[in-house]
């Protein structure tokens, strides 16, 4: 499902604008939190990838649209930062860094002469800058369109990244020589000093293979963090952990060892993709599944959080086209998890193609939010999904009003809230209806002196709102590994029922609860609710 960009109704770019209010630079941490410099304000990294890794050393796209609407349409999908990838010898081999734009395609045979004319035309300001002045160029035009910029080291030879044995995965490599990515992390971070909406550095993309080992991590990681903040104490900087990024559990018992506050510049960060456990989303209960990898993924990573450390989710993300059952069940469980530990965030990917990726002219990249041609949104629905946990839920700055609860729906991006058009129904909309879940089970809402709380009339019925005192069927517990079903008893019998969305996609029902345990086919994500703890203002 294809949409185009214009088409982003009004009231979603007035809410963009808000979110994309300009930071007071430099950042830094406050706790888990990443705040502003004015008034200490959490800014919430809501970032999308964008590659510029791969062999031409391009941000990829040039050739499809000029760069300032690749920027603007950045940010009316409602990202407030950009992820841009680098590779190490862009910073530290002058004969490649100081190739043109043209020079650097017309050497690569497997490409074209046609990418070159059609950069030309959508940005002939670019074709004949230097890489490295073509690489600033995008960051600066980002700038420009008030979006926020994490410079990515994702690997050191130009190329797709990454297997085990690509030479470019961890401290001694073939291509990772550490001496030499210093050298240009401390190059980088020198260079865009005065870009100030390069707010972070991420030391290193997804360290693997077998070398990969915690006292070499320590020793490295320190000797990068600390060559970035002398050469730009502003910078955020950001550490990746072991196992493709999958793990950082090493630092339950250990932390780095850097001579400036890590208690305000350090991130670290964390990937998550369904086939990081593709058996498991393939094979198991889906509930027992994202319970398992959800626990998994808090001992391995989240658990900083509770260390006081910002944790920064680098890539997740999903077959934009809808077809893959794994991904699916995975982004709904990502999704939930997200917005329960309110993460920062960025997704994998914005790219719709590639000049050239393992040998291929222009593969399409069907994780991509933007089509092959660059022009429209690949999936409108996804999309969506994204943009729901692009707010903050929490944090300093967003402690307007006492905590409450959102009833959160990972599958459609929205929300439990009141359906306007029916009195005393409920329905699936806008994340803006505070709820409180209190120590008895019931989820009710606070109107003057009343409490009304949600009620259950029967299977395949819509849910209610009655005075609490007055029902006995509004008690709610979380069923299930995942925590996600929401359940209760039926008025005046003893069938367990859980909250559902109805055939029409919007009303708000009970069913049978659907896929506890077991049964690996069955498909529970309309049942899928999170309850997630606020405390911002929503009028």
């Amino acid at each position: 499902m294809e949409s185009s960009l214009v088409l982003i109704p009004l009231l979603l770019c007035f809410i963009v604008q808000a979110a994309t209010a300009a930071a007071a630079y430099p950042l830094s941490t406050s706790g888990r939190w990443i705040v502003d410099a004015g008034s200490g304000k959490r800014v919430k990294l809501a970032c999308v990838n964008w590659p510029s890794h791969l062999e031409p050393m391009v941000a990829e796209g040039l050739s499809k649209r000029p760069l300032d609407e690749i920027s603007k349409a950045i940010g009316t999908m409602g990202f407030n930062c950009v992820r841009f990838t680098w590779p190490t010898f862009l910073a530290t081999n002058d004969s490649l860094a100081n190739l043109t734009v043209r020079q650097s395609f017309e050497r690569l045979s497997a490409l074209n002469s046609t990418d070159v004319s059609l950069i030309e035309r959508h940005n002939p300001a670019l074709i004949d800058l230097p890489l490295i002045e073509a690489y600033q160029a995008v960051v600066s035009n980002l700038g420009d369109n008030n979006v926020m910029v994490i410079l990515d080291n994702h690997i050191s030879k130009p190329g797709w990244c990454c297997s085990r044995t690509d030479g470019n995965g961890f401290f001694g490599d073939t291509y990772f020589d550490p001496n030499v990515w210093v050298e240009g992390l401390h190059n980088m971070a020198t260079l865009f000093r005065s870009h100030k909406n390069v707010i972070g550095m991420s030391l290193r993309n997804e360290l693997r293979g077998p070398r990969e080992n915690v006292e070499d991590w320590f020793k490295y990681m320190e000797m990068g963090a600390e060559a970035v903040h002398a050469a730009n104490k502003d910078v955020l900087v950001i550490l990746s952990g072991l196992s493709f990024d999958n793990d950082l559990g090493f630092l339950s018992t250990r932390q780095p060892n850097v001579s400036f506050s890590s208690k305000s510049k350090l991130v670290f960060e964390v990937h998550w993709y369904s086939f990081s456990n593709s058996e498991a989303w393939g094979n198991g209960n889906p509930n027992d599944v994202c319970g398992r990898i959800s626990g998994s993924v808090t001992n391995k990573a989240g658990f900083l959080l509770d260390r006081q450390f910002p944790l920064f989710l680098s890539e997740f993300g999903i077959d934009q086209r809808g077809v893959n059952e794994r991904d699916n069940r995975y982004f709904s469980c990502a999704l939930a998890y997200a917005a329960d530990k309110d993460l920062d965030w960025a997704l994998w990917t914005l790219q719709g193609s590639y000049y050239l990726r393992e040998g291929v002219v222009e593969l399409e990249e069907v994780y991509g939010l933007l089509s092959l041609n660059w022009n429209t949104v690949r999936n409108q629905t996804q999309l969506q999904r994204v943009r729901s946990i692009q707010q903050p839920f929490r944090g300093p700055g967003f402690s307007d009003v006492p905590p409450y609860k959102i009833i959160f729906h990972p599958l459609t991006g929205h929300c439990v809230t009141l359906d306007s058009s029916r009195r005393l129904t409920l329905a699936i909309g806008p994340c803006s209806q505070r709820w409180n879940f209190n120590d008895g089970q019931t989820l009710s809402l606070t109107a003057g002196s009343t409490s009304s709380c949600i009620t259950a009339i029967g299977v395949g019925m819509p849910v209610a709102m009655a005075e609490c005192d007055r029902v006995t069927s509004s008690k709610w517990e979380l069923l299930s590994s995942s925590h996600m079903h929401v359940s209760t008893k039926v008025a005046g019998g003893n069938a367990t029922v859980c909250l559902d969305v109805g055939g029409d996609g919007r009303s708000l029902i009970t069913n049978p609860c659907r896929c506890l345990g077991g049964n690996a086919s069955c498909d529970p994500e309309g049942q899928w609710f999170k309850l997630v703890s606020s405390s911002r203002l929503i009028s």
